[in-house]
């Protein structure tokens, strides 16, 4: 490994040890009374796919990194889960360079991507894009999967096991800089409709490795294509972002961070309908509010 790759393994190692212990603060509910002047802070940015695929969405480029944009082609119905609202998902992944170069990545037939679009992000910090992925395989259920070039080929770079069992699924709740280093971690909730369980992943060394887990969250509703029901955020402005997302039964909003402890959380708070809309942020700073969307069609405003 070369000096950059072991430097940031060695900050990512002293952010586990060293990090100090966050105190919690006082937050409050609120409901909103004029929902609709905040419905911009749910709406959906990110493109159609050019694959035409129902619901499916174009991951939009990053700041740094060389990839314009990634999607999931070639819909398949061979894994019959539904999800994401029906049984049609992705056989393959296009990525297009920011140069106009285009590459696919095609599964087997044992495989598909279960998920509305790939993220794109920075992972090990050498200045090039790597594509995350949520990819099921027929036998063992779903996967992390990370995918990047290799000599101008589109390959796996690195996954976590796949949880085991078929129709077990996992969606991701974000890839920020939750530890304050030079590179993200990827936040992810496995089996959010059944014993859901928050984990944080880190590229290290060529491997994605389970940096901690913790249960009790969900970030999906299934059978549905909202998959935002988490938000990020630097609440305290130490460098490091936090993370909200709903308790198991979506009726609490959590808001947590990453710390030498493990996962740490921040606040709980109780809401009077279960969450079912993308988790909006209004503000920054001491004024910063997270924004959830209930299921009995109220609105309400998390914030100190």
């Amino acid at each position: 490994m070369n000096r950059i790759g072991e430097a940031l393994v060695a900050a990512a190692m002293t952010a586990l040890l060293c990090a100090p212990a966050l105190a919690a603060d006082p937050w409050k509910a609120e409901k909103v009374e004029k929902p609709k002047a905040l419905e911009d802070l749910f709406k959906e940015t990110r493109a159609p796919a050019p694959s035409e695929i129902p619901g499916m969405l174009t991951a939009p480029a990053s700041a740094a990194g060389d990839i314009n944009a990634a999607w999931y082609s070639q819909p398949t119905s061979r894994y019959r889960h539904g999800a994401l609202g029906d049984t049609v998902e992705g056989g393959a992944l296009v990525v297009q360079t920011k140069d106009g170069y285009k590459a696919t990545f095609q599964l087997s037939q044992t495989e598909v991507f279960e998920d509305i679009a790939p993220r794109l992000a920075d992972l090990d910090g050498d200045g090039i894009s790597e594509i995350v992925t949520v990819l099921s395989s027929f036998s063992g259920g779903a996967s992390v999967t990370v995918f990047g070039f290799s000599g101008g080929t589109l390959v796996r770079k690195a996954a976590i096991p796949f949880l085991g069992n078929p129709n077990e699924w996992m969606n991701i709740a974000g890839i920020e800089r939750y530890l304050g280093m030079p590179t993200p971690e990827i936040a992810v909730v496995v089996t959010p409709h059944k014993r859901g369980k928050l984990g944080f992943l880190k590229l290290v060394r060529g491997r994605l490795i389970i940096v901690t887990a913790q249960p009790g969250f969900s970030n999906h509703v299934f059978g549905s294509t909202e998959t935002r029901l988490s938000a990020s955020a630097d609440i305290d402005g130490n460098g490091s972002m936090e993370l909200a997302l709903p308790s198991q039964d979506r009726r609490t909003l959590r808001i947590v961070a990453l710390t030498r402890e493990g996962i740490k959380e921040l606040a709980s708070l109780d809401l009077p309908s279960p969450i079912d809309k993308a988790i909006g942020i209004e503000g920054e700073g001491p004024k910063l509010a997270f924004i959830a969307g209930l299921e009995d069609g109220s609105v309400w405003r998390i914030s100190r």
